[in-house]
């Protein structure tokens, strides 16, 4: 009994180890990641049934402008007025990309915003959203948008990412960025 609890407590420590270089390497690769720079952008928190929440930042990430859109709906007016939205607030702004996030309706919303014919020089990005709700109810978004809703506060986090992923990622813990296995259950010191 006491070697088989020996054997199973060396394997976990063995396994928990493996788990944190992996995590440890996967969140190096993602802090590292280069940022788009200084660059208009427009990012979506995509959804259906509530709407892709849309936002506007200039090339530090400030927000310039806020709006709910409905370009998955069934109503073919509603899709229309979304996309015209769009392109208006692409030129009203100066757009020079469009992050996208990668949850729930995210590629939908990506083939939306390609259909719309925006000029060539205007980015279209995926963006990895992970941990982004985690930011938009913590203490920090709070404090910098206490105006603003929680899904805003999310959009905004997404379009940040874009711009300077460092900047933006190391506001959330980094057990809830998502790029390892097992990290809630591995020894947390």
């Amino acid at each position: 009994l006491s070697m088989e609890t020996e054997i199973r407590l060396e394997t976990k420590k063995r396994a928990d180890e493996e788990a944190i270089r992996v995590f440890n390497e996967n969140l190096r690769q993602l802090l590292l990641a280069p940022p788009l720079g200084q660059k208009n952008v427009m990012a979506i928190d995509p959804g259906f049934r509530t709407g892709c929440k849309l936002v506007g930042l200039n090339g530090q990430g400030k927000l310039l402008h806020t709006e709910t859109l409905y370009p998955h709906q069934v109503s073919e007016e509603k899709v229309k007025a979304a996309g015209e939205t769009v392109k208006k607030l692409c030129s009203n702004f100066g757009i020079e990309a469009v992050a996208i996030g990668n949850g729930t309706a995210g590629r939908e919303t990506e083939a939306f915003i390609r259909k719309l014919a925006l000029p060539r020089e205007i980015q279209v990005v995926m963006v990895n959203e992970s941990g982004a709700s985690v930011y938009s109810a913590s203490e920090v978004a709070r404090e910098e948008f206490p105006d603003q809703d929680v899904t805003v506060r999310g959009a905004v986090s997404i379009g940040r990412r874009l711009i300077d992923p460092l900047a933006e990622l190391v506001k959330i813990d980094p057990k809830a960025i998502g790029v390892g296995q097992y990290q809630h259950d591995v020894d947390q010191r």
